[in-house]
């Protein structure tokens, strides 16, 4: 099964994986290469620093690292599910250059996306459109600029892989497409098995070896799958 021209048959597997093709209808957007741009512009937007400031004004987060952290792990969770599911639902990975994906940093979650040319890939290039082509150049501009640890943004980034896997299985099992699911748990493994990932999640029980911060919000707690069994500093 090859993608379809407005990759219409993803949008099944749930809002995390829809990807609007074409022109966003509200005028131009940034780029995510943009966003991952090492230096903010001058006398321009700054859409990173745009998505962060208002994941922390609508979060009340108690300082921009933390609201870092989440902007992160939204995005990490948007670009995994749509490669992925492309890959286990058509069997091909669309082309997700940041140059050709425009997002809109003022939206909601899901982050908005929409891709301006739909270009099949190999499921082989799987790695190399999500961890080389985005986590790495966004990991690396977080941290240069909110001293986000990399052993925090892998964790963000395997916990959003796992995420994405327990969803393609669930909509797999309700629809009866074992086929997608194996594909989406083989592939997952493979992707796990890169060392920046190797080490995020504990095998035996999938919980993180790090922490997103979510904790530190007024009203947060711990995730589901959080390496605490209690928030830090809380009896």
């Amino acid at each position: 099964m090859d993608l379809d021209p407005d990759l219409s048959a993803l949008g099944a597997l749930g809002g995390f994986f829809v990807l609007r093709t074409g022109a966003p209808p509200r005028g131009a957007l940034p780029t995510l290469a943009q966003a991952y741009a090492s230096e903010p512009p001058e006398g321009g937007a700054d859409p990173l620093a745009e998505r962060i400031r208002k994941v922390a004004h609508s979060l009340r987060a108690p300082e921009l690292r933390v609201a870092a952290s989440l902007a992160h792990q939204g995005l990490a969770a948007r670009i995994w599910s749509v490669a992925l599911g492309s890959a286990a639902l058509y069997g091909r990975v669309p082309d997700l250059d940041p140059r050709l994906l425009r997002w809109d940093p003022e939206g909601g979650v899901p982050d908005d996306l929409w891709l301006s040319e739909v270009r099949p890939l190999p499921v082989a290039s799987l790695d190399k459109v999500v961890r080389e082509g985005h986590l790495a150049p966004l990991a690396a501009v977080l941290r240069a600029r909110h001293s986000v640890s990399a052993r925090l943004l892998w964790g963000n980034a395997g916990s959003a892989l796992a995420g994405t896997v327990r969803m393609v299985d669930r909509w797999a099992r309700e629809t009866g497409r074992t086929d997608v699911r194996e594909r989406a748990r083989s592939l997952a493994a493979g992707l796990f098995a890169h060392p920046e990932l190797s080490g995020t999640l504990d095998p035996a029980t999938g919980r993180r070896r790090s922490c997103c911060l979510y904790y530190r919000l007024p009203a947060g707690g711990l995730c589901g799958d959080c390496c605490f069994d209690r928030p830090p500093g809380r009896e």
